[in-house]
């Protein structure tokens, strides 16, 4: 084995990890925040499988004053408060560490970098490769002939190692160690070097060209200019200074042996519990294979106990009470179908049929289940039904392979399935209501979603079942793939399973669901969600089932014509690339496509490369690099066109459901934490708009056939005024209740002038305000997103604020609300819970504070059309007609219309649109119509 030594930077990389999740961060049911310990042991495993490491350490800072310290009295002294979450996570990193068999390495006085530089070199004399593993750019200075700098990978981009001939070529310098005094020169805001100022990246990078060291352009300082060469002077003393601070030590008290650092198998007996306490079940059975179980190994651990014995509540929850009996349920933990006690019944026979219908007829409330060979429910076949309605015991009924046979068997559940009188309670039941309807069966009456429920106790974190069993029933259900093996060409269907393990199957899912509705119900009063759910979430589930299984009609000719039509684009622009290049290459391979830009172009003499030595040539690059060879614009283009083609033009006809010849989106009421609906099979969110070839795939939603039309209504301005609506704020009250045009009637406030003096750059700038302040926008984004002077952007917002002060007043109110409460409500009610609103840290409390002010407005905004869905769903019921709602894409409904029907249907869709919340703020609902989706939008 080759000696390959990896000491990475722990404190770094913990950093990293936890701010990487910081916008979608993971929570284990007791409200830890597991981001760090997440991104860190991903970066771990990646680094032990990828690179085969035969030493390794984990090397961290401690809390003792350093020589730094003492020299510098400032240094460090404005780092941010470490986040809460992150300080309560180290301890689980450190335990993770262990788990590993890693040695974890400190010294009282030095730094991680005086321990990392100390050891790199000691090993590098004892025949070593060392990687020092951290995204810290000071590390540069390390980088020999055997010891590099490992920069994990992040955001998509692959990981990067920089070796000698890197960091000279990136730093513009001819010795490693010059980037000392570039980093002495630029200082460093974040370790609070001061460096000299009015010096920057680029200037420090030049000076140094020119004199060599820090020393030598303080001696030659009269060579330099005005203020430069003032500063440079006056500074040297600092500068000087600051070059030492930015030195890594290379004596710390520590001696590398090359034993203790050998790498080892992990430590099952450590981990596991470890991981089940994190809920790390994916990452559990990456380390320990299949057979890895959060419950088996959970213990006591599944609920963090206080004073008088109750668990907490999920995370970012306050306030709930829970039962005796329900905090028993979340620690007893190691729970399963083998160790609990249960009856589960094999209804197999028409006589235990008639015997259960008539159980069920007794019932006000039953849960069910359905069993089926596939998870698309406008594909697949039923299996199966389970039914139950006392905890422990369930009924499984099994159904038919043969179509009519099974029919005639769901259809003697008929009269209990569609009894309005009976509430039905399921996990993510829309998809069993539309299998249901395959089979003649319209399920009525009142539902309980048990993963919609949780969603709106615990929107940020995940709501399948069998994690909400195991952390709400310390449960742990049997897994699918036990019984029809891993997803891929040979995992089977429910029909290759016996009866008996169906059946304990099947009944467990109708058992367990219903156990967690009886968890959920009284928690969804506690956090004032019941009105959300009974008059929102759960009758919304039929509306759209009925719009899935509705679907929408596909012009499959317009999609082949656009297809070639971009196909000869796509190599127009193929060949007019090899001709600026001057060489025939494959466009779609990236290492070919950055020998030809960087090697041949030469167009970025700095170009960075990926850890195999190929240029990255992702769209970031490119976008820069465009301004400087239309070349890279026309490969932009390719890029952009070849992706329309693939993902949408080519990709919507293999979506036609064979028995209906048309596309069934599926719609996800449990992703968005705003309340906002997603979709996907397609994805209609994301059907491109923006550009004129996007929209041309709109084109291809057509009506049902030439008796019908496609109206499309959308919002105008909704969150515009929404905020309006909930800041009071008279002024942008008063613009929209006259119709003015609110981006010019803004520009008019902010400038002080008439609105027909508004000039089209003053609109602009105004409409960037009212957009991007709800997003917490600062002068500088907005100096950013318009291309206008920091100073002339802060006068606009100040200009803004005094305008609108009644919006500024809502913000701060909003701000002080969450940081007592914890969460945002929208109009409706919907919280958002802010767990970082109070944290110390600016970072995490800006993002906290930004979805403060924001939430309110997306969540009442999704509130509103999921009312008027409801409302319009009704009226068409109610008015008896043959239009159809088909689709729901951001603030637009799309319906395909009959056309003696059209203008019944304006009526209702504007009415209902423009009146589901009252508001005193009119509501502008655009309605368009034409014989495809962008004719009519």
């Amino acid at each position: 084995m080759s000696k390959k030594l990896f000491l990475l930077d722990g404190m770094a990389l913990v950093y990293r990890a936890h701010f990487a999740l910081s916008k979608n961060p993971r929570f284990t049911s007791t409200g830890i925040n597991t981001s760090a310990v997440m991104g860190f042991t991903n970066t771990l495993l990646e680094v032990l499988k990828k690179e085969n490491p035969s030493h390794i350490a984990v090397v961290f800072d401690t809390n003792a004053p350093t020589e730094r310290h003492i020299e510098f009295e400032a240094y460090k002294a404005q780092r941010q408060a470490m986040p809460e979450d992150l300080s309560a996570a180290l301890p689980y990193v450190f335990k993770l560490i262990e788990g590993f068999n890693i040695p974890v390495l400190t010294s009282d006085g030095f730094e991680a970098d005086d321990i990392i530089g100390t050891l790199a070199k000691q090993a590098e004399k004892e025949g070593y490769t060392v990687y020092c593993m951290t995204p810290d750019k000071d590390f540069a200075q390390l980088v020999s002939e055997n010891i590099y700098v490992y920069k994990p990978s992040r955001m998509g981009n692959d990981m990067e190692i920089m070796g000698v001939k890197e960091v000279l070529a990136k730093w513009e310098i001819e010795h490693v160690h010059q980037v000392i005094d570039i980093l002495g020169l630029w200082g460093d805001a974040v370790d609070n070097i001061p460096g000299i100022p009015g010096i920057g990246e680029k200037t420090a990078k030049s000076l140094i060209k020119t004199y060599g060291s820090m020393e030598n352009i303080i001696a030659n300082s009269h060579e330099l200019k005005g203020k430069q060469r003032e500063n440079v002077e006056a500074y040297a003393e600092q500068g000087l200074l600051s070059k030492k601070l930015a030195t890594i030590l290379l004596n710390a008290p520590i001696q590398f042996h090359e034993e203790s650092f050998r790498i080892g198998p992990p430590d099952k007996e450590k981990l596991e519990p470890l991981f089940a306490e994190l809920e790390f079940r994916t990452l559990g059975k990456r380390v320990f294979g299949e057979d890895f179980s959060v419950s088996e190994t959970k213990g006591n651990n599944n609920g963090q106990m206080d004073l008088f014995g109750s668990p907490t509540a999920p995370q970012g929850i306050t306030n709930i009470s829970i039962t005796p009996a329900q905090a028993a349920t979340f620690v007893e933990g190691g729970k399963n179908i083998e160790n609990t006690t249960h009856t589960y019944h094999l209804i197999d026979d028409a006589e235990k049929r008639v015997e259960l219908v008539k159980t069920l007829a007794q019932q006000k409330a039953i849960c069910f289940d359905t069993e089926t060979t596939g998870i698309d429910a406008n594909n697949a076949e039923l299996v199966g039904l389970s039914f139950s309605f006392n905890v422990g015991e369930a009924y499984y009924v099994p159904v038919p392979e043969n179509q009519a046979e099974a029919k005639t068997v769901v259809h003697e559940f008929a009269n209990i399935l569609q009894n309005p009188a009976i509430k039905k309670i399921g996990q993510n039941i829309k998809y069993d209501i539309l299998i249901l309807k395959w089979y003649g069966i319209e399920v009525a009456g009142d539902l309980f979603d048990t993963m919609l429920a949780h969603y709106l106790i615990d929107p940020d974190t995940r709501h399948n079942m069998d994690v909400l069993a195991e952390n709400y029933l310390g449960y742990t259900p049997v897994s699918i793939t036990e019984l029809i093996g891993k997803k891929g060409k040979n995992q089977g269907t429910m029909r290759d399973v016996d009866m008996e393990t169906v059946k304990e199957y099947a009944g467990e899912d109708a058992d367990i669901t219903l156990q967690l509705h009886d968890v959920f119900e009284p928690m969804l009063k506690e956090v004032n969600a019941s009105k959300l759910i009974e008059e929102i979430e759960n009758p919304l589930v039929y509306v759209l089932a009925d719009m899935e299984i509705e679907g929408v009609r596909i012009d499959m000719e317009q999609l082949q014509n656009y297809s070639k039509e971009l196909e000869i684009e796509v190599i127009r622009l193929e060949k007019a690339v090899y001709e600026k290049a001057g060489i025939k290459f494959n466009l779609a391979s990236p290492k070919q496509l950055g020998e030809v830009l960087f090697d041949k172009l030469k167009l970025d003499e700095k170009a960075k490369k990926t850890k195999t030595g190929q240029y990255q040539t992702g769209e970031d690059v490119l976008l820069a690099l465009a301004p400087k060879s239309d070349i890279v614009q026309d490969i932009l283009d390719f890029r952009q066109l070849q992706k329309l083609k693939s993902t949408y033009v080519d990709a919507l006809p293999q979506l036609v459901n064979p028995k209906t010849g048309r596309v069934h989106t599926s719609y996800n009421q449990a992703v968005a934490a705003t309340g906002r609906l997603s979709s996907n099979n397609p994805n209609l969110q994301n059907i491109p708009i923006r550009t004129a070839r996007g929209r041309e795939v709109r084109k291809a939603f057509i009506p049902r056939d030439e008796n019908h039309i496609l109206l499309s209504a959308d919002y105008s301005q909704i969150e515009l005024r929404i905020i309006a609506e909930i800041s009071e704020d008279p002024n942008m009250m008063d613009a929209f209740v006259k119709g003015l045009d609110i981006h010019t009637a803004t520009a008019a406030k902010v400038y002080g002038i008439a609105l027909e003096e508004v000039t089209s750059d003053q609109r602009r700038n105004a409409k960037a305000v009212n957009f991007g302040i709800i997003y917490g926008q600062s002068a500088f984004g907005l100096s950013q997103t318009l291309g206008i002077p920091r100073k002339e952007a802060a006068e606009i917002i100040e200009n803004y604020f005094e305008q609108y002060a009644g919006i500024k007043k809502y913000m701060a109110d909003t701000m002080n609300f969450a940081r007592e409460n914890g969460y945002v409500e929208t109009i409706m009610g919907r919280r958002r819970y802010l767990r970082d609103i109070n944290s110390a840290n600016q970072m995490v409390r800006g993002f906290a504070e930004r979805n403060a002010i924001n939430a309110p407005i997306q969540g009442s905004a999704a509130d509103m059309i999921k009312i008027a869905m409801l409302k319009i769903h009704q009226d068409i019921k109610d008015q008896k007609l043959q239009s159809k709602m088909t689709m729901q894409v951001h603030d637009e409904l799309v319906f395909d219309v009959l056309i003696s029907e059209k203008e019944q249907m304006k009526e209702i869709i504007k009415n209902r649109m423009q009146n589901a919340i009252k508001t005193k703020v009119p509501l502008l609902v655009e309605v368009g119509e034409g014989m495809n989706w962008l004719e009519a939008h």
